[in-house]
């Protein structure tokens, strides 16, 4: 069984090599950085607007809203970038791709604006990372080949692993420590430290209440409550990424019937020859294929 046949698809587009090499070179050169950047400025923008101050202060990362808020904001965008690249080309690593773009957004941000610009201590403003949690959502995927599994199963680990992956990272702002007679943590002395104004004070203690368990069992329910509604998040934009992502051709069968095809990775394959026949110069005759099915023109 042979799989994609690039060349053959080449040879049916009729382009010179030079035309082959220039199609190559623009890709390479313009349109795979500009959708990078597309990528991580959109979904910095959006993790921004839906997650906000949860994981960017330090203050604010406690072990209740930022386990539960921020695994629920990043899986959002994901969801629908991998619905794209699984669905047309198979490519399982749309989850990586945009959590490691968010992370290029954010640390441009942190160093150009907080640090150089603000002078706020770099360590006060980092981001949370969620790279480990991407890797097991896109092994997910390419074992299971199923987003209903990854949904169930991948989106569990993802949103269950974020606080383990980042205790190394801010673990110790949870510590507690006594200042002037009151039980704080050390994020809340880097706080009270730093003033950022319009900050309403309330809002920037974190350890208040039942949030003040210091490590203890509060985590963990937070995040289970938010493997759950990540799942659920997941399976909506995957469905967004599905109703944005309509491309799709047509195929002219052997009695001349016009059919809608969606993936648009089995064209110049065998199981497309197979099944469709075989359109002239995309792919050699298969035994048991007739000839006269020809491509149509598509549009995504």
């Amino acid at each position: 069984m042979a799989l994609f046949r690039t060349a053959e698809i080449i040879k049916a587009s009729k382009l010179p090599p030079e035309g082959v090499k220039l199609s190559r070179m623009i890709d390479a050169v313009y349109f795979l950085p500009i959708a990078y950047l597309g990528v991580f400025a959109t979904f910095h923008m959006h993790f921004d607007l839906l997650a906000g101050d949860w994981d960017f202060w330090i203050d604010w990362k406690d072990r209740q809203f930022w386990v539960t808020v921020t695994p629920i904001v990043e899986v959002m965008y994901p969801g629908a970038i991998m619905y794209y690249f699984w669905t047309f080309y198979r490519q399982p690593f749309g989850a990586t791709l945009s959590i490691t773009g968010l992370l290029v957004g954010k640390w441009i941000t942190i160093v150009l604006a907080w640090y150089w610009w603000a002078n706020f201590p770099m360590n006060f403003v980092m981001p949370a990372t969620m790279v480990p949690s991407a890797l097991i959502l896109d092994c997910t995927l390419l074992l299971t080949r199923s987003w209903m599994l990854t949904a169930i199963f991948g989106v569990w680990a993802f949103a269950m692993v974020f606080n383990p992956v980042n205790c190394a990272l801010f673990c110790y702002s949870h510590q507690p420590m006594v200042v002037d007679g009151q039980l704080l943590s050390l994020a809340d002395y880097m706080g009270f430290t730093y003033v950022r104004t319009g900050t309403p004070e309330y809002i920037r203690i974190i350890e208040v209440g039942s949030l003040r368990t210091f490590g203890g069992h509060t985590v963990w329910i937070s995040a289970f409550f938010s493997a759950f509604i990540s799942m659920l998040m997941y399976t909506i934009w995957w469905q967004v990424g599905h109703f944005v992502g309509q491309a799709f051709f047509w195929v002219k069968g052997r009695r001349g019937k016009m059919s809608r095809m969606n993936d648009t990775m089995i064209v110049g394959t065998d199981a497309f020859a197979a099944r469709h026949g075989t359109p002239d110069g995309v792919a050699p005759r298969l035994a048991g294929a007739t000839a006269g099915a020809t491509l149509a023109e598509g549009k995504s």
